[in-house]
């Protein structure tokens, strides 16, 4: 999936001489955490975050509203901002993006065209939204996890074993052994059981794969470890 079905569209900016105290004030009123900031032509000058507002605000311990170089009142975006940010296009993989904010522990990424004009944002927020649809978490079901060995076969087999016992599958997500490179881990989300109960079920791939765990109206069990 690509960010340009995820990212929001209707970005609010901050010009290069917005206030910070307007920035703060925009920041409590429409809940919002990432301001690109656009320069007199339109372009990307940088990005300011809540937590850059939350530094620059003198402390409400402290008498005045005094900062380094002037006064609050004086303090503009342009001040604050991460000039040059890092920026992603509507068409890069949200998997991608996902690490570029876990590695940087950003908030959110500017979405720029490729002429460079902003046309929305993608927040950590949005990665999550795209995590949860893309898991068939919202649409609940039974959620089991196997242990296969790293090489092809082993998850086509248990996909074919589900397909014809009428079992539907809602997604499958898999990741290598943290143990064990020889092995990788599949977690498969179930919307219909077929002519199983969820028990049932369990128990059949219990008998014929090694299972880790499996979740049922959110509680897990652990089977293995």
């Amino acid at each position: 999936m690509l960010v340009r079905d995820w990212m929001t569209r209707n970005v609010i900016t901050l010009g290069l001489k917005t206030t910070v105290v307007d920035a703060a004030e925009i920041m409590r009123t429409k809940k919002v955490r990432q301001f690109p900031v656009i320069d007199e032509k339109g372009a990307l000058a940088g990005i300011v975050s809540d937590r850059d507002i939350r530094d620059a605000m003198p402390s409400k311990y402290l008498p005045g509203d005094s900062v380094t170089g002037g006064t609050l009142a004086s303090l503009r975006a342009a001040d604050i901002m991460t000039a040059e940010p890092t920026t992603v296009s509507p068409t890069t993989p949200m998997d991608i993006v996902a690490g570029i904010l876990q590695r940087h522990k950003f908030g959110g990424l500017p979405v720029a065209d490729e002429a460079g004009r902003i046309v929305g944002i993608i927040t950590v927020a949005d990665v999550l939204r795209f995590l949860c649809t893309a898991s068939g978490l919202q649409r609940g079901g039974l959620q089991v996890a196997l242990r296969l060995e790293a090489r092809p076969g082993p998850l086509a087999e248990v996909l074919a074993f589900l397909r014809d016992e009428g079992v539907r599958i809602g997604s499958v997500f898999t990741s290598h052994d943290p143990a064990d490179p020889g092995y990788r881990n599949a977690y498969v989300r179930i919307f219909d059981l077929g002519g199983y109960t969820a028990s049932s079920l369990v128990n059949a791939l219990k008998a014929k794969y090694a299972m880790l765990f499996y979740v049922e109206d959110g509680r897990t069990t652990m089977v293995q470890g």
